[in-house]
């Protein structure tokens, strides 16, 4: 009776846990393997990856499950499925991406539109990534365009490098929406219900009378200062010889002691460096120790070559040691960027943090120095870590960045974000992107797709099209806006959408802040020597930024007076006309 009942249970135990096995592949439209698709089984929350052919094996305890597959560049599918049956999952494409895993990514995308080549300019031994500048766009041909949402600002403080030292910018150095991402315009808290806040702005343009400048702007919601959560971060500093200036190493060194002070006990430090060798210089720490890592942010000292790749792996491995499941978990480089030994192509740097990205660990990334100074390494690793970009170029700018934008720079409210606009070719006749220029290999891969940014908490972005309008519209809209995005530790693809008016204001009856941010894109046009701005004396971009100045802004007086400078450097005589 006893093996009976012994005999009874155990049938009844391995009934209750049984397991099942669901299998089957993820493709596109065209029959292309997908792989590298999150795939989460809504029984118990797991996430599983497609395979390097699509396919996927998952065991569960259910006969029959669901399943949400989601992928760069693709709508998410959410689908029933039975273990007793193989199944395939069609991935459609994003509206106005070509999807084609591991290829270029691009920072705005028009659909079906050729790209055009572009000379490469460079300065020193310092590197800046190739850039096409969008050109003017016929709607009725091609109405969808799109751009990326990221926080990066490391041109407007490197630009302003360039001038403190009376030097000219290299026109590649100079990324417009980086410009406008420095000052928190017209920001406006979003609804309860949403996670941003839109309004868009039609107005005359400064530069071209017979055109229109429409402006977009749009605000990330602010998360609550009293429920942020745990923070694991690795900091991962570049120890090597070349660091042993100034500029470089020291600076570094009093930026982290500024984020040190904003560390709560809740919080993880680690540290890791690399140069003469790669290794953990600080184990993981508790924030409220801020002693103990002050102590060692301060002895570090500069020597030997600069195995960036190695650092990062280690980083990596830190960050995931130390992982806190919805916390933020993050790897902060600091580095001038060249790195010398081990993987050092832009190629093999993107693969290995594609490859850890996956992990839910975030990377921002710092730029200090000149002259040997990696711009291009920098901000490609930032944007394939969904993450961020800064370049601190003194330690005011470390407080700005680190301390004053903290939960921008450090805490992310959404991810894969970017902005699709769909233009009425009743009312708009051509239209121009201004700033997210693409990079001349992106642009030039017909199978490149548009590539998501990190959206920190309290972003303001504002983005500017110029517009040749028909004469005579009755149409009440311009275009249609959608944003796309995802929340943080969540797979599911998310959109807010807004109708952009025809409603016209007159440039002087703008928000000041809007006429200042106009300045900026005349600055940013004037110095990469732009087609659409070339005869537009300095004074008129000092008398826009003048006009809409906010004399209690210690930033935009400084603006000014970057202005001034770069009149004195280039002069502010206008070209000679053709006879």
């Amino acid at each position: 009776m006893k093996t009976q009942l012994t005999i009874l249970f155990l049938f009844a135990n391995a009934f209750t846990y049984a397991q099942y096995y669901i299998r089957g592949e993820v493709r596109d439209e065209t029959g292309k393997a997908v792989f590298n698709a999150k795939i989460k089984l809504h029984s118990n929350s797991f996430i599983y990856t497609s395979g390097s052919s699509g396919g996927f094996g998952i065991p569960t305890t259910c006969e029959s499950d669901s399943l949400t597959v989601s992928a760069d560049g693709y709508l998410p599918v959410s689908m029933r499925v039975q273990s007793t049956s193989y199944v395939t999952v069609i991935m459609k494409p994003l509206p106005g991406t070509v999807v084609l895993q591991q290829r270029p990514k691009l920072v705005s995308i028009t659909k079906d539109l050729p790209f055009s080549n572009k000379k490469r300019w460079t300065v020193g031994e310092e590197t800046y990534s190739s850039l096409i500048e969008n050109d003017f766009i016929t709607a009725e041909s091609f109405p969808e365009t799109g751009f990326a949402l990221n926080i990066d600002k490391a041109a407007y403080s490197n630009i302003r490098r360039f001038l403190n030292m009376n030097s000219k910018v290299p026109p590649d150095a100079v990324r417009i929406e980086e410009l406008l991402n420095y000052f928190n315009f017209g920001y406006q808290e979003p609804e309860k219900d949403s996670l941003f806040h839109i309004r868009s702005t039609l107005t005359g343009c400064p530069w071209n009378k017979h055109h229109q400048l429409l402006m977009l702007n749009l605000s990330a919601r602010k998360v609550d200062m009293s429920q942020l959560p745990p923070s694991n971060l690795v900091f991962l500093i570049d120890v090597s010889g070349s660091m042993d200036m100034p500029n470089r190493l020291p600076l570094l060194k009093s930026s982290f002691q500024l984020l040190v002070d904003n560390l709560r006990p809740i919080d993880t430090v680690t540290i890791v460096v690399y140069g003469s060798t790669v290794g953990i210089w600080l184990q993981p720490t508790s924030g409220g120790e801020k002693l103990k890592i002050r102590k060692a942010i301060e002895e570090l000292e500069p020597a030997g070559s600069t195995p960036g790749a190695s650092g990062i792996l280690m980083a990596y491995q830190m960050a995931k040691r130390q992982f806190i499941p919805g916390g933020n978990n993050r790897v902060i480089i600091a580095t001038d960027g060249d790195f010398n030994v081990g993987q050092t192509s832009d190629k093999e740097l993107e693969d290995l943090i594609i490859q850890n990205r996956l992990s839910g660990i975030y990377l921002t990334c710092l730029g200090v120095g000149m002259g040997n100074y990696k711009d291009s390494k920098l901000e490609m690793l930032a944007k394939k870590g969904d993450g961020n970009f800064a370049y601190l170029d003194s330690e005011k700018e470390a407080e700005k960045v680190l301390v004053k934008e903290l939960t921008q720079t450090m805490y992310a409210v959404a991810n894969d974000a970017f902005l699709f606009i769909n233009f009425n070719s009743d009312p708009v006749k051509e239209y121009r992107l201004i700033g997210f220029d693409n990079k001349l290999n992106a642009a030039n891969d017909s199978t490149s797709v548009l590539e998501g940014g990190e959206v920190g908490s309290g972003y303001s972005l504002t983005a500017m099209f110029e517009l040749k309008l028909a004469s005579a519209s009755s149409s009440p809209y311009l275009a249609d806006v959608v944003v796309n995005y995802k929340l943080p530790d969540d797979t599911l693809q998310r959109y807010s959408s807004y109708k952009v008016s025809s409603n016209h204001t007159s440039f002087a009856q703008l928000d000041n802040c809007q006429r200042f941010a106009t300045s900026l894109v005349m600055f940013g046009l004037k110095l990469k020597q732009s087609k659409y701005i070339p005869d537009m004396p300095w004074n008129d971009i000092l008398s826009v930024a003048s006009s809409g100045l906010n004399k209690s802004d210690a930033l935009q007086i400084e603006f000014i007076q970057m202005i001034e400078r770069a009149r004195k450097i280039y002069g502010n005589k206008r070209r000679k006309s053709k006879k």
